[in-house]
């Protein structure tokens, strides 16, 4: 009787209330109509889903890391160690946060190219198109950021490397180089920097692009390629495509 009895507040009081409010009920509504083309190139559409699954996993094991990791010349690699070592399962949250930035780079790339290649950046998806582009610059920006955060030897001579590279754009190269670095050299201040880059700057405009490029998607729908017929019926998004 206690089961059924708060079971039958949640379905008659609660549910109703969070809808008055949160008009939850549209979203599903519109979840459970929203349809995917089903035809031989379906499969790429995936790889949309899997970067932003991957960039949530990003979020909750970046956040689980600060925890713990120590933004400063003298603590970063320390705090590191001791996330390996000491902490229980921080290495595998470290891992998990490493490997999956790997595979969102992979699959972000893998997305960008097959939507060129079916050519769904046409009429009238180019916004979309070019929120997706951004999001994918971002994305390397996550990877390049987050690497000298160790704060090891691999990684201090790779973002030297890295912030010499922009000291060949055209009047602008030199001054996005010290920015970067915040001085001449590596040091402190550019682990400072790409700290905050890496966990507040990026992350922020990626949640504004991504939403805007999701609402997109959801006003323009899926694109389907040129010339290309349907296997049968389109697929539920919700819950066969997720």
């Amino acid at each position: 009787m206690g089961i059924n009895f708060r079971r039958e507040i949640v379905a008659n009081r609660l549910i109703p209330w969070l809808d008055q409010r949160t008009y939850l009920s549209s979203l599903r509504y519109f979840l459970r109509n929203k349809m995917i083309p089903n035809h031989k190139h379906t499969i790429w559409y995936l790889f949309s889903g899997l970067t932003l699954f991957l960039f949530i996993v990003q979020i909750v094991t970046g956040a689980l890391l600060l925890l713990y990791y120590k933004p400063t010349p003298e603590t970063a690699y320390e705090s590191v160690k001791y996330i390996i070592d000491e902490v229980p399962y921080g290495n595998l949250v470290r891992s998990i946060h490493v490997w999956s930035s790997h595979f969102m780079i992979a699959a972000i790339a893998v997305h960008m190219f097959s939507v060129y290649f079916m050519k769904a950046y046409r009429k009238p998806r180019e916004a979309m198109w070019l929120t997706g582009f951004v999001l994918l610059v971002l994305t390397l920006g996550f990877g390049f950021t987050g690497y000298l955060l160790p704060w090891d030897t691999a990684a201090f001579f790779a973002t030297q490397i890295g912030t010499e590279i922009p000291r060949s754009i055209p009047l602008f190269g030199e001054t996005i180089a010290l920015l970067l670095r915040g001085g001449t050299e590596v040091g402190g201040e550019t682990l400072t920097r790409l700290f905050a880059l890496h966990v507040v700057v990026l992350p922020l405009v990626a949640l504004l692009v991504l939403g805007v490029h999701l609402l997109l998607n959801q006003l323009h729908g899926t694109s389907k390629p040129i010339g290309v017929s349907e296997k049968g019926p389109p697929i539920p998004f919700l819950p066969s495509f997720i």
